[in-house]
């Protein structure tokens, strides 16, 4: 049976088969975050990466996955700091496989097993969690490069 699909408060880009979820307060560097992983995957640090969502995404799980789509009147929207509002092109669908959280209370150097999962909806998704002050962007190519990679 499928959940009603809900609003969070984050941003989502497809990296190759899964979306990364990307969470954090208001100026956390969502948005951020999402363009430069989206302009990682147009200089081939990643194989793949297009935006979702921006700042407001559905979540709905069915058959066990949680799916991430846009909020339908912000699809391919993205906010650029300094540069304003842009368009780009944008995934309608994709199946959540992690989540980054920034600005995390609980980063740490060395994190323990349980803080590098995230449930959201009873679906339980790979983590990382970035201390605030921290540029999120080499840790998250990291993350998702050796996550794609199984390691």
């Amino acid at each position: 049976m499928a959940a009603e699909a809900s609003t969070i408060h984050a941003s989502a880009v497809l990296v190759g088969r899964k979306a990364v979820l990307i969470r954090g307060a208001p100026g956390a560097g969502k948005s951020n975050l999402a363009w430069h992983l989206v302009q990682a995957g147009s200089t081939g640090a990643l194989p793949f990466a297009r935006l979702i969502a921006d700042d407001r995404a559905y979540v709905e799980v069915r058959g066990g996955r949680l799916l991430v789509r846009p909020h339908a009147s912000l699809a391919g929207l993205i906010e650029i700091r300094g540069v304003g509002i842009r368009r780009l092109a944008y995934e309608p669908l994709a199946v959540a496989g992690f989540v980054i959280d920034l600005s995390a209370s609980d980063a740490e150097r060395y994190p323990s097993e349980t803080a590098q999962q995230a449930e959201i909806d009873r679906v339980i998704l790979p983590r990382l969690a970035v201390a605030a002050g921290v540029a999120p962007l080499p840790a998250a190519l990291a993350f998702l490069t050796t996550a794609a990679a199984g390691n």
